[in-house]
């Protein structure tokens, strides 16, 4: 199997696999805390991807940072001893990057989420060795910036596929030059990968295959 690309850079949550259950109890019992309603998972779908001070700003309508900074912590109380682990692999992945990375493929992530929690995550289904390295982000930074460092080591170059299911896994690509290719298995729907016009958009795990001749 052969690539014209050095590395394949996927995001972690709503890619790889389905962390709303983690997620959602995480983020209501962080508003459950500050006196908020919890709400219903299906409400909370959306905020499945972009970092965690986008979605509490965007559920209580706050903007101080301090607030804010309250809210992830509580959050991270939860997710860092549970949450995490309320997670499922979407069916076909393991099988996927156990193909590609056999074939002498680059495999990476790149995710908004704190870089142990992702360790644990990929540990946890037994999925870390695919993988050359793992990009957490940290609040207050934007997956555009996390490229952007990558792209500044050599960790990745303009001949990288970013790999997402969310607008803004497309547009941090790219900002910074990369190919992207969205999947719609994930919590983005068609129209919003559609609007960010990728170069590929994929229904299936195995249709990642065709990223590779």
């Amino acid at each position: 199997m052969k690539t014209p690309y050095d590395l394949l850079l996927f995001d972690l949550d709503g890619t790889l696999s389905d962390p709303l259950v983690g997620i959602g109890r995480s983020i209501n019992y962080a508003l459950s805390h500050f006196g908020y309603a919890e709400l219903p998972l299906s409400r909370l779908a959306v905020h499945v991807g972009p970092p965690l001070d986008q979605a509490f700003s965007s559920i209580t309508g706050l903007r101080s940072s301090s607030a804010l900074d309250g809210f992830v912590a509580k959050y991270r109380e939860r997710y860092g001893e549970i949450g995490y682990s309320e997670n499922v692999l979407y069916p076909g992945i393991p099988e996927v990057l156990h193909s590609l990375a056999s074939a002498g493929i680059t495999l990476a992530v790149c995710t908004s989420k704190r870089v142990d929690y992702a360790e644990n995550i990929l540990e946890l289904f037994g999925l870390r060795s695919y993988f050359s390295f793992v990009c957490g982000g940290e609040i207050g930074t934007q997956k555009w910036q996390q490229i952007r460092g990558l792209l500044e080591k050599r960790a990745v170059s303009q001949s990288t596929v970013m790999v997402g299911d969310r607008a803004v896994d497309m547009s941090a690509a790219h900002r910074n030059g990369l190919r992207a290719a969205g999947v719609l298995w994930g919590y983005g729907s068609r129209e919003e990968l559609e609007a960010e016009q990728p170069r590929y958009l994929f229904s299936t795990p195995q249709e990642l295959l065709g990223l590779v001749d």
